[in-house]
């Protein structure tokens, strides 16, 4: 099984709350890691994003958060800067260390007491709990709580989750690791053929909300911000800053690809790039973006293959796992 562990210089964890359907996610590169984003949903919780502009100073990030519980889940952040920090890891500012910690949150508070999100303990428990194996996918960490296929109502919609993948091509791995909460279906990109999204009347049939929109179909009136695909592609090849911001925006094919609709309003879609350089070659720009959109694409639907059936408070969302 591949996963973003495979990429040179790269540590994951997860933290998963007991207490209801929430968690959060860290992707670490202890020796410091080109970074880049980009932010293509228009209902973002973000964190760091304007220090990842390539024009901008800092170069390096040290770890990156994915978390549930919305807005508050950016707390979480606050644990990894902490764990970091006491391993000797950060960006040195004068007499000070300062570790570089960029995050992006998704909603999952459709699923029990609300007053139950990730943080700053959460974000300590994830790193440590990261290391070199393969993450949880499905309903761990930030994928704990993530549903997907909402465009026609909670009552359609089925479980999404985490995962993970990576593509290696001439000595160079890309790999990424996806938290999918999207407002739309989720695609097999080899078959074309949906495998979780909006429900038809009988519960088992999908609705295809590409074509019911189409077709003038309305959808519900929607809860803002309420959905969300976020996700880390980190590559082990050299890059520079503005490369690492192009590995993002490449990445996100993989979204358009495996989501629809992707990037909606209501979708905060946000994909942070790692660059390690571990591996000490670089790969032409050309072949790394196709890398990570494929790796993007298949960390998608790997989370959602992987996620398992909850019920919380008479709301039961189905999952593709049994």
């Amino acid at each position: 099984m591949t996963s973003i562990i495979d990429v040179a210089g790269i540590e994951a964890g997860h933290f998963s709350d007991t207490r209801r359907p929430t968690g959060c996610s860290v992707v670490i590169a202890r020796e410091g890691a080109v970074g880049g984003v980009d932010v293509r949903g228009a209902a973002p919780g973000t964190r760091e994003t304007d220090l990842l502009v390539p024009s901008n100073l800092v170069e390096r990030v040290h770890a990156v958060v994915l978390a549930g519980g919305s807005a508050w889940g950016l707390d979480a952040a606050g644990g990894v800067m902490r764990w970091l920090d006491e391993h000797g890891i950060g960006l040195q500012v004068g007499p000070g260390r300062v570790p570089i910690v960029p995050a992006a949150v998704l909603f999952d508070l459709y699923l029990g007491d609300t007053s139950v999100r990730p943080d700053a303990q959460a974000g300590y428990a994830a790193c440590e709990a990261a290391g070199r194996k393969a993450p949880a996918e499905g309903n761990a960490g930030a994928g704990s709580g993530a549903i997907v296929g909402k465009i026609f109502g909670i009552g359609r919609a089925m479980k999404g989750g985490i995962g993970s993948a990576s593509v290696t091509v001439n000595g160079v791995t890309v790999g990424a690791l996806v938290a999918c909460n999207a407002l739309g279906d989720v695609i097999d990109p080899d078959t074309g053929a949906i495998i979780a999204g909006a429900r038809g009347d009988d519960g088992v049939s999908f609705l295809d909300s590409r074509r019911s929109l189409l077709s003038g179909m309305a959808h519900e009136k929607l809860v803002a911000g309420s959905n969300t695909t976020i996700g880390v592609v980190a590559t082990d090849a050299v890059l520079s800053k503005p490369q690492a911001s192009r590995l993002a925006t490449a990445g996100h094919d993989g979204f358009a690809r495996a989501i629809n609709p992707a990037h909606t309003m209501l979708d905060g879609d946000t994909l942070f790039a790692m660059a390690t350089g571990a591996s000490g070659k670089a790969l032409d720009m050309m072949t790394l973006c196709a890398m990570a959109a494929e790796a993007v694409a298949q960390a998608v639907v790997r989370g959602v293959r992987a996620a398992q059936s909850v019920t919380v408070d008479r709301l039961h969302v189905p999952g593709l796992a049994r």
